[in-house]
């Protein structure tokens, strides 16, 4: 490859979503040496995509698309029309002539977590289990700082969930601090930590809440440097390259190694910890919490913080009991 003639008028355009695959030749100077990434768009920008697509049905009078762009964070272009066209395929199923906040509420639910898996058969003891799992992880979020806030709670399965609990950002975020990392850690293992407490079990339920939990502190370690023994260094792991060929860019000694995955389990020991400690102090909240979730299968941020106030209230009953 010479590069291409600069005596045609003619400009080459070529797009990918993996350009750690790309073969770096083609990338040299007079060939595609200009890059030009494309992100996912930013709260305005997911507004306006919003309103172009809308503009094809009729939408109802309490349709707020501010909001709708704020519940969306991380949705591309595609996944945006993707929602619309989902909502309005729910308002129609329900015999609606307007599509209404409620319909984008459950396609947002279906793009995120997948489609309810209605004729799925579990049983009470499965969905109790479920229960207190969800209730920890929301318990957990509610309590621990540098956090988004709880959206909703559900047992209902969904794609490959049985259930989820569902945080949304106040706004986009676009750096995450070591704050955040730890507690979204110790969020992930408050569904465990619930079943071990209420149950003295473990289950098979908390694999992809550890298997996240465990990513998040390896990047703390080896990416983020935000871990003293190690420092203030960035290892990199090996990475897929041109053709799938893997591309070492940095080499970690035995010794590093054995050090890195020390520092990682403690990581993983200390928000396991936080989430017991937060988790045995409010048990009476996770008891209630998650017997709603068995009559109700999903609550939003309001009806638990309603379960709060009432067991609030009941622990002021009971010291007052207490003093008299």
């Amino acid at each position: 490859m010479d590069g291409f003639n600069s005596d045609a008028a003619v400009i080459l355009l070529g797009a990918t979503n993996r350009p750690d695959f790309l073969d770096p030749a083609l990338l040299r100077a007079g060939r595609f040496d200009r890059q030009i990434n494309i992100l996912p768009p930013d709260v305005k920008g997911r507004l306006k995509i919003l309103q172009v697509h809308a503009r094809k049905i009729r939408l109802a009078g309490n349709i707020d698309m501010e909001k709708i762009a704020h519940s969306t964070p991380g949705f591309t272009g595609a996944e945006l029309a993707a929602l619309v066209n989902e909502a309005a395929i729910v308002a129609v199923r329900a015999g609606k002539n307007a599509v209404d906040i409620h319909d984008f509420e459950i396609a947002i639910d279906r793009i995120l977590l997948g489609i309810e898996r209605k004729g799925m058969i579990i049983s009470e003891k499965d969905r109790k289990t479920m229960a207190f799992h969800e209730a920890g992880h929301a318990i957990v979020a509610r309590f621990v700082p540098e956090t988004d806030p709880i959206s909703k709670i559900s047992i209902i399965p969904r794609g490959r969930a049985l259930g989820h609990t569902l945080q949304l950002p106040i706004s986009d975020r676009h750096s995450y601090s070591k704050g955040f990392l730890r507690s979204k850690i110790t969020i992930f293992m408050g569904g465990r930590v619930a079943e071990e407490i209420c149950f003295n079990q473990q289950t098979t339920g908390a694999e992809d809440d550890l298997h996240q939990a465990v990513e998040i502190a390896n990047k703390m370690v080896c990416r983020w440097g935000m871990n003293r023994v190690i420092g203030a260094v960035s290892y990199s792991r090996d990475r897929g390259g041109f053709l799938g060929e893997q591309n070492s860019t940095s080499i970690i000694s035995e010794e590093t190694a054995r050090t890195i995955d020390g520092e990682v389990k403690k990581i993983i020991d200390e928000c396991y910890d936080e989430a017991t400690k937060i988790l045995k102090r409010e048990k009476d909240f996770l008891a209630h919490l998650a017997e709603m979730l068995l009559v109700n299968e999903t609550l939003d941020r309001e009806e638990m913080e309603i379960v709060h106030t009432c067991i609030k209230k009941k622990r002021l009953e009971q010291k007052k009991m207490e003093r008299q």
